[in-house]
């Protein structure tokens, strides 16, 4: 089981990433679009397809937020990570 303080920092680590200056404006929209899908009132593929309608779910959304941590310099993420877990 997730500890509720483990999602916080993921959260605020996604938050500190998109935030910084030095994160490149592709990984930022790609990161969006995935908040924005999970957030959205509709999905692409309506829940009630059976399969279909929860795997979208499943596949869209971490392969936008992999996507948008690819596109990021690993000394970056390795910097905000630091600091995201000092400050929790």
């Amino acid at each position: 089981m997730l500890n509720i303080q483990k999602i916080k920092i993921e959260l605020a680590y996604y938050r500190a990433l998109t935030m910084d200056k030095r994160t490149p404006l592709i990984a930022k929209w790609l990161i969006a679009a995935a908040v924005a899908y999970l957030l959205m009132p509709f999905d692409l593929i309506p829940d009630f397809i059976p399969i279909l309608g929860q795997l979208d779910d499943l596949i869209i959304v971490p392969s936008l937020v992999w996507l948008g941590l690819r596109c990021i310099p690993l000394t970056l993420k390795q910097e905000i990570r630091r600091a995201v877990e000092k400050d929790s």
